[in-house]
């Protein structure tokens, strides 16, 4: 577990706090996606998660030890994908062989899976690799620690259309009872299928903290026409097939699928 207690952070030179008094739980065995416009912290949450940034007051704990505190211990169970990030010119194995050490739970079979996966060589030349490659042979040294917590800052930016595809499958074959995931998007279509928890950050605040079972019970997501709309309406868009809409689900209610961007703009723009 991952607890977040009264934390504030603010940049150097930054003119506003970016977490104030700031709170949060995260419970093992889920997929959660993290969620918020630009500057509303995303990012510098995982940082602070990961132990790379310390907040000014209040604690980051895994597994009730201080992130901060970068024991080995604790280093060993999270790894954190970055947006952006470099790879060094030399061969995959030789990378694996620099950076195995420090994870003790370093799995070849599960790399090499998620290499077959992706559709890479067993052991491709990082230096000769596309953007979208390095990015997939990332994904998958950091799938192959086999960490206890994954942080992992938009994964499917630079991926094609398959290898997204591809990313569902290579989390959804290795996600276990003892791991917590949690994704940072903007492209929420990309992995909307597979979250279990939905987070929404709004400058410093929680707009909501809900699994996605919860979100199915209290809401229904449907196309109607103009001639359909009546008070039960939360909040619609207007789109080619009709208005999308989120209506409170009322008794006998079928259960709809998360329409994950309209939620979004729901609980963005209703606060």
């Amino acid at each position: 577990m991952i607890e977040v207690k009264n934390i504030s952070f603010k940049y150097a030179g930054g003119k506003s706090q970016v977490f104030d008094h700031f709170s949060l739980t995260l419970e093992t065995n889920n997929i959660y996606g993290l969620l918020g416009k630009n500057g509303t912290g995303k990012s510098t949450l995982l940082y602070l998660l990961s132990g790379l940034l310390r907040p000014a007051q209040g604690t980051v704990c895994c597994d009730n030890i201080a992130t901060s505190k970068r024991l080995p211990e604790t280093l060993r169970d999270i790894f954190l994908v970055t947006e952006e990030f470099e790879m060094p010119a030399i061969r995959l194995s030789e990378y694996v062989k620099l950076y195995k050490p420090f994870y003790p739970n370093f799995s070849d079979e599960i790399l090499q899976g998620c290499l077959a996966d992706f559709e890479l060589p067993a052991d491709v030349h990082l230096g000769q690799l596309s953007m979208g490659q390095r990015k997939k042979a990332y994904i998958a040294f950091a799938m192959a620690t086999n960490t206890k917590y994954l942080l992992m800052d938009e994964p499917t930016n630079g991926l094609d259309i398959p290898s997204k595809s591809q990313f569902r499958k290579v989390i959804a074959q290795h996600m276990t009872e003892e791991r917590t995931v949690m994704i940072s998007t903007h492209q929420v279509h990309d992995v909307e299928q597979m979250l279990d928890h939905i987070l929404i950050l709004d400058q410093r605040n929680v707009l909501l903290n809900a699994s996605m079972q919860e979100i199915q019970d209290q809401y229904t997501f449907e196309y109607r026409t103009p001639q359909q709309m009546d008070d039960s309406v939360l909040y619609a868009e207007p789109t080619l097939q009709g208005n999308a809409v989120i209506c409170k689900r009322k008794d006998g209610d079928a259960e709809t699928q998360v329409n994950l961007e309209l939620l979004f703009n729901y609980k963005t723009q209703a606060k």
